[in-house]
């Protein structure tokens, strides 16, 4: 069975991800054992991006790195497993959140198009837009609107972020 990156090489719309993750030297990474839980943005999700954000990135191979480390997760993790969190740890280390109803599949702002990818170190979830870390402050915003709770309490840590078992 091909592995991640066989995969995303092989198929088609995903010539910006691959570009990426060889300009931040992420290639042997995974490829490696893993297991991974990718979600793989399209080139239609990268195309949603501002105009110069990739060439910008492919520039600053810090940044790069960190965004695509966000879209990766440890563990071999397809839908029906991911149901069972609100978010999960990225490899990056901010966590993602996740929305699984009936057909609905979300993580962040992406909708999951494809899922359940088989290779032979992972899982990989097809996205339409690139997801980012979100910033400290936006979770506190986020739950004082669902829990009633007034804006100036904190809620960082009453925000709960499951790591699986790998």
């Amino acid at each position: 069975m091909p592995d991640i990156v066989d995969i995303a090489v092989s198929a088609e719309g995903f010539s910006t991800l691959v570009t990426a993750v060889k300009a931040a030297n992420l290639v042997d990474t995974l490829k490696g054992p893993g297991p991974f839980t990718v979600f793989a943005p399209t080139d239609a999700a990268f195309a949603k991006l501002p105009p110069g954000t990739i060439t910008t990135l492919v520039q600053n191979i810090p940044q790069l790195t960190r965004i695509l480390c966000y879209h990766v997760v440890p563990g071999r993790l397809k839908k029906a497993d991911l149901a069972k969190y609100q978010s999960v740890g990225s490899v990056e280390g901010s966590p993602i959140d996740l929305f699984i109803e009936g057909d609905v599949f979300e993580v962040n702002n992406a909708t999951v198009i494809q899922a359940d990818i088989e290779a032979d170190n992972g899982i990989i979830h097809v996205i339409d837009t690139v997801i980012l870390m979100r910033p400290h402050w936006f979770w506190p915003i986020m739950l004082s609107g669902e829990t009633g709770k007034s804006e100036g309490q904190s809620l960082a840590s009453d925000r709960r972020v499951d790591t699986p078992a790998r």
